[in-house]
């Protein structure tokens, strides 16, 4: 990428970084959920009458049909209804604010910011196929390169040829150099000499991707595990995270990829795609009540401007805003 082209682009991509976010831009991200959950929601209760065990059974099924899961549908509605009893309270609308003040608690829970202290400091992305995980690592690299921070990335997908030319192809938008070899090279050789080559050259941030699929007779799972391994055989303390990419559109089964993800690498945060595609945002709470894992980035659109960091008080206020 020449200079003039290089500046032009952090200029732009600075500039949109760096404005303030409106909360209508997440309120249109999440449109779909906030039409389907919120607004099931506004019907229900818009007869203005008393908070019983019939309307609280119909916002269960609003809630788990909305894909917040069986067990955080129970512990919100829980919550709601002792808040109600706290305010002396059995009126429709306030069951409201009780409901949209227990999901806020709940996302509360998910707030911890990224340390970036070690150099390099490495995140290993991981994900299944199709998550846009490894775009998700080019907006990342394009992220943090506008902040300040020197990146690397390393193609670690070399599954998918694909993957690897995508990465090339953000490295080169955002200037950030990517370590790569030819399809179906050793995952872990290509993120160590990703690694050997972030530490020589004093890189602040190493952003490795990696399979979501294998084509071989080898389990994802001990590959990624191996991966792991070969980088804290160099650094003990590497990798020193591990992002697990999700898409929201396959709802209930984000829950399950976490829990095998989890239990085989230690995850240390997520990032949650594709938020605008869909009518069951909920998910986002179930995870937050069942692995209280930091959700680091949501995915709204498209654009590099639309992998925002996450923030809980946004998110709630964007979701039970009113579309008028």
């Amino acid at each position: 990428m020449s200079e003039n082209k290089k500046r032009g682009f952090f200029g732009r991509l600075k500039e949109e970084l760096t404005k303030p976010r409106e909360i209508s831009d997440l309120t249109k991200g999440l449109s779909k959920t906030r039409k389907g959950f919120v607004a099931k929601m506004d019907t229900l209760l818009s007869s203005g009458g008393k908070v019983d065990e019939d309307l609280i059974e119909e916002m269960e099924a609003i809630l788990i049909t909305s894909d917040f899961g069986v067990e955080t549908t129970e512990a919100i509605l829980d919550d709601a209804k002792e808040r109600l009893k706290t305010m002396k309270s059995d009126e429709a609308s306030d069951f409201r604010t009780t409901i949209q003040d227990a999901i806020r608690d709940r996302l509360q829970k998910t707030v911890k910011p990224a340390s970036l202290d070690a150099k390099p400091h490495v995140i290993l992305v991981v994900g299944v196929n199709g998550v846009g995980k490894t775009t998700t690592i080019g907006k990342l690299a394009a992220k943090f390169s506008a902040e300040g921070q020197s990146v690397m990335l390393a193609a670690g997908d070399t599954f998918r040829a694909a993957a690897v030319e995508q990465l090339k192809i953000w490295g080169e938008r955002s200037g950030c150099p990517v370590i790569a070899q030819g399809q179906n090279a050793d995952s872990a050789s290509v993120i160590f000499d990703a690694f050997e080559s972030s530490r020589s050259k004093g890189v602040d941030l190493l952003i490795a991707d990696t399979a979501g699929r294998l084509h071989t007779k080898v389990n994802l799972m001990e590959e990624l595990k191996k991966i792991k391994r070969v980088v804290e055989r160099h650094d003990s303390s590497a990798p020193h995270d591990v992002w697990l990419v999700l898409d929201a559109t396959t709802g209930q089964n984000a829950v399950s990829q976490v829990k095998q993800f989890h239990e085989a690498l230690g995850l240390t945060g997520l990032i949650i795609t594709k938020l605008d595609g869909t009518a069951k945002g909920g998910v986002v709470v179930g995870l937050a009540e069942q692995y209280a894992l930091p959700i680091h980035f949501i995915g709204v659109g498209e654009g590099v401007e639309d992998l925002q960091q996450f923030d809980p008080d946004a998110f709630v206020s964007a979701l039970f805003s009113s579309d008028s």
